[in-house]
């Protein structure tokens, strides 16, 4: 099917007629709408909303009727809204020449981390990261999947696209974060890693030391805070690439890293209709090569799913040729690519390059073309979108 996808938010379509943005979306060509259906908090500037322009989304909970009877321990929370908007319901009756996609944010909920601490992710000094759920945990798999399948069961979709089906990185906007000590990314990759007790268990089923790795790493930041010292951003990540390609353990605890999150999406894949596609955004980790920092492997994660949703979010066309370039040698030919560009600041020269990059990657062989995010980009970028589809579907 075709998938010029619009990415959008229930609050922002809460506040607009539907016939009506359908209309205008067909106009430029869009035909899906990407909804998030399970969100983490934010702040949000809105440049057209109408009920405000700055929005703080609740946190961690659903925009769709959960089934409660098919959770687990996890039981969700839904948008307080939804009572009065039930957005891929209202999108089915007043919009149905366009396509519905179930973005669903996995991992990340600090809702959940904050009412059930024992499955969040650890790092070396057993400090728990609340916005952070450990994937390694079978309550938190059985919630994932979980609510997959009831979004899928419960609504006509064409797909859903996981994000964060793994580790979040240290640094990735909780409310007012703050440090008063120069971080590179060798110690930003070290902070963020996981020695949950669900971590050390599945190490030690895969024969990995983890509990090692964990008193090497603490010993390691140690050393770095008690320092004080700044290191340059090209320096660190040679520290990164020696440890990575000199210690057999560090490769191993990786591995083993991905190998958890490719299984946690390939249950996924089983729990829902075969009717729905399931996708995967494995990053937004710039360059897409630095997923693996969430424990994605992108050819592994291609396998088990039946495609890549990748966010090209980069500063112009020529960035964007690289990134898709790079990510189509990992999964190789036969592998289904989609792509989400955001036509405006800060990406794509302010959105100028939407065409080109648009075009770069039809090249590449993505299949898919999505736009991020209607509640977020000015009324002009519309225009831009309309370009990008065109260009794309020459």
């Amino acid at each position: 099917m075709s998938y010029h996808g619009l990415y959008t938010y229930a609050w922002d379509l809460a506040e607009v007629d539907i016939g009506d943005l359908a209309v205008d979306l067909a106009d430029i060509g869009i035909d899906t709408i990407t909804l998030a259906t399970s969100y983490h908090a934010g702040k949000f500037l809105r440049p057209h909303g109408v009920r405000g322009k700055v929005y703080f989304p609740e946190d961690g909970v659903l925009y769709f009727r959960p089934g409660i009877e098919r959770y687990g321990r996890i039981e969700p929370a839904t948008w307080s809204g939804l009572a009065d908007f039930d957005p891929l319901d209202v999108l089915a009756r007043q919009a149905p020449d366009l396509a519905r996609v179930g973005w669903t944010v996995c991992c990340h909920n600090t809702r959940i981390g904050l009412a059930y601490p024992d499955v969040v992710a650890h790092n070396c000094f057993d400090d728990g990261y609340v916005y952070s759920l450990c994937p390694a945990h079978q309550d938190v798999r059985d919630y994932v999947v979980a609510m997959c399948r009831d979004l899928a069961l419960s609504y006509e979709l064409s797909a859903l696209v996981l994000e964060t089906p793994g580790w979040l990185p240290y640094d990735h906007g909780y409310h007012h974060e703050a440090q008063l000590h120069p971080l590179d990314r060798w110690a930003r990759l070290l902070l963020g890693l996981c020695f949950s007790e669900a971590s050390l268990a599945g190490c030690a089923a895969a024969g990995i030391d983890g509990e090692g790795l964990k008193a090497r790493t603490r010993g390691l930041l140690e050393r770095w805070l008690a320092a004080e010292q700044p290191i340059e951003e090209a320096r660190a990540a040679d520290w990164i690439a020696a440890d990575l390609a000199l210690d057999t353990e560090w490769g191993a605890y990786h591995r083993w890293r991905a190998e958890c999150v490719a299984s946690l999406v390939a249950e996924v894949r089983d729990a829902v209709p075969d009717a729905t596609e399931l996708r995967v955004i494995p990053s937004v980790q710039r360059p897409s090569a630095r997923c693996w920092i969430e424990g994605s492997d992108l050819a592994e994660l291609a396998a088990v799913a039946d495609g890549l949703e990748i966010c090209a979010y980069e500063p112009n066309a020529a960035a964007v040729r690289a990134d898709i370039h790079d990510v189509r040698r990992r999964v190789g030919d036969a592998a289904q690519l989609n792509a989400v560009l955001r036509p405006g600041y800060p990406d794509l020269e302010g959105g100028a390059d939407t065409a080109a990059a648009a075009a770069a990657l039809k090249a590449a062989g993505v299949t898919g073309l999505a736009f991020y995010n209607y509640g977020h980009l000015g009324i002009a970028a519309l225009e831009r979108m309309r370009a990008g589809i065109e260009s794309f579907s020459i």
